[in-house]
C-alpha cells in the first residue's frame, strides 16, 4: 500500500537543466513503450510516429494531441496499456454528460498518485504531525483517495470524513483539533457559516484549507477566508482524473496565484485553442499536459480544456515547478454575449468581491431574442436586503 514510508517529500524540484533532461528521458521512454505495447488504440495514433525521433521535450509538438471523447470511445478499459493483473485501482468521473471516463491505477502508479498529493499539502504547509479532515468524497470520484494516500505519505492522521454531513464534520473538527482541512471550496464556505451558526468559529482550530475539484475565484478565496476567520488560509489544488486525480499542482502560500506543476511527472504546455499551435510563456491558452511515468492509462498532450497560462520562473526562491496562474475557466465554458467572450468565473469574481453579495448566485442567458441577453441573479446579504437596488446597479 503506498503511503507507509514517511521520507521527507520534495517541495523544491529540479533545476530546470536536469528537469528538462529528465523529462526528455521520461518523454521518449513512454513514447517507445505506447508505440510498442500492444494497445490498439496508441498502435493507430502513433503510427506515423518514429519513436527513435523523439529525444527530448523539444519533440514534444509533434506528438499527437489526447482528448476526452478519446477515453468515451475507449470505454471502458481501451487505453490501459498494461496487463489488468498488473493493475490494483479504478476511478472514474461522473459521467454526467454520458459514460463515464474511466482511469485505471498501478501500484506505482498509486505511489506516484500518493507522492505528488503530498508534495501538495506539504508545500500549503502541512507537516507529517498534522491530522488532516479530508472532506473530498470517497468512492469513484479521485479527490478522497488522493488526499487521503498523500496525508498518509506525509505522515499525516487521516480522518476519511467524506463530504456532507456538517452535523458529523463540524464535531470532529473540534474534537479532533484538526489544524489542515481538505474540500471542495463551496463545501469550506458552507462549513464556515454552518459553525458560525452554531456558535463553535472560535473552537475550531483549522487553519489551512486544501481546496479544489471545482472552479473559485479570487473573490471566492477572500470569502471563505474571512468566514473562517482566525488566520485561516485558503490554498488552490489542482488535479483532474484524466490525468491522475488531484495533485497535479498545487499553490504555496508565499507564492498566492500560481500553481506549481510537479513536472517531473506532469510535462505542461500551453496552446491556442482554436488551432492547436503552442503559445509562448506568458500567453493565455489551453493547458496541455503530458503524464510522463503512468504505468497503467498514460496520456499524451491531453488537452483539459482549462485556460491558462505558464508564469514566468522565480516565484520563490530555491523551487524549481514550472509555475502556471490560477485557471480563468475553461475552453468549453466561455460564453459568447454580443461578441464578448465571458467566462463565468470572471462574473463571480465580481459578485464575490461585493460585501452585500451571498455565497449564492446563478447566471442566466436568454437566447429567444434576437441579441442574446445575460443575465445575473445573487442572493443579497441580511444587512443589505432593504437596498437591493443600490447593489444591482453597483455590480451592474
Amino acid at each position: 500500500m503506498p503511503g507507509t514510508s514517511f521520507d521527507p517529500v520534495d517541495i523544491v524540484g529540479l533545476p530546470t537543466v536536469e528537469k528538462r533532461s529528465l523529462q526528455g528521458e521520461r518523454l521518449a521512454a513512454l513514447v517507445a513503450r505506447l508505440a510498442t505495447c500492444g494497445n490498439a488504440f496508441w498502435t493507430e495514433r502513433l503510427a506515423d510516429i518514429d519513436p527513435t525521433s523523439i529525444t527530448s521535450v523539444d519533440d514534444l509538438t509533434s506528438l499527437p494531441f489526447t482528448v476526452k471523447q478519446d477515453l468515451r470511445d475507449q470505454y471502458p478499459l481501451g487505453m490501459v496499456t498494461t496487463p489488468m493483473a498488473e493493475t490494483t485501482r479504478l476511478h472514474a468521473s461522473s459521467g454526467t454528460s454520458g459514460k463515464p471516463t474511466i482511469v485505471v491505477y498501478t501500484p506505482n502508479d498509486l505511489a506516484i498518485w500518493a507522492e505528488v498529493n503530498a508534495r501538495a499539502l506539504a508545500l500549503a504547509g502541512t507537516r507529517p504531525d498534522d491530522i488532516l479532515h479530508n472532506g473530498y468524497g470517497y468512492g469513484l470520484f479521485t479527490g478522497g483517495l488522493g488526499l487521503h494516500y498523500g496525508g498518509e505519505r506525509l505522515g499525516c492522521t487521516v480522518v476519511p470524513v467524506s463530504g456532507g454531513n456538517t452535523a458529523l464534520q463540524l464535531p470532529l473538527l473540534e474534537d479532533l483539533g484538526s489544524r489542515v482541512m481538505s474540500a471542495t471550496p463551496s463545501f469550506a464556505l458552507l462549513l464556515a457559516e454552518r459553525a458560525r451558526e452554531q456558535g463553535l468559529l472560535d473552537r475550531l482550530s483549522v487553519e489551512i484549507g486544501i481546496l479544489g475539484a471545482e472552479p473559485w475565484s479570487e473573490g471566492m478565496r477572500a470569502r471563505i477566508e474571512s468566514a473562517w476567520g482566525n488566520g485561516f488560509r485558503a490554498f488552490d489544488i489542482y488535479g483532474l482524473s484524466e490525468i491522475i486525480g488531484p495533485g497535479v499542482a498545487m499553490e504555496a502560500p508565499d507564492d498566492l496565484g500560481a500553481l506549481n506543476v510537479f513536472d517531473d511527472h506532469f510535462l505542461p504546455e500551453i496552446i491556442d485553442p482554436d488551432t492547436g499551435d503552442p503559445l509562448p510563456g506568458g500567453e493565455w491558452g489551453e493547458l496541455v499536459i503530458t503524464t510522463l511515468t503512468k504505468e497503467a492509462m498514460p496520456v499524451l498532450r491531453y488537452r483539459t480544456g482549462d485556460i491558462t497560462r505558464i508564469l514566468a520562473e522565480g516565484g520563490t526562491a530555491g523551487r524549481h515547478w514550472t509555475r502556471i496562474a490560477r485557471l480563468t475557466g475553461r475552453v468549453d465554458d466561455m460564453i459568447i454575449i454580443r461578441g464578448v467572450n465571458v467566462y463565468p468565473r470572471e462574473i463571480e469574481s465580481v459578485l464575490m468581491d461585493d460585501p452585500d453579495v451571498g455565497a449564492n448566485y446563478a447566471i442566466v442567458i436568454d437566447r429567444r431574442v434576437s441579441m442574446a441577453e445575460l443575465r445575473v441573479r445573487a442572493e443579497l446579504t441580511a444587512g443589505a436586503a432593504d437596498r437591493p437596488d443600490e447593489a444591482a446597479r453597483r455590480i451592474q
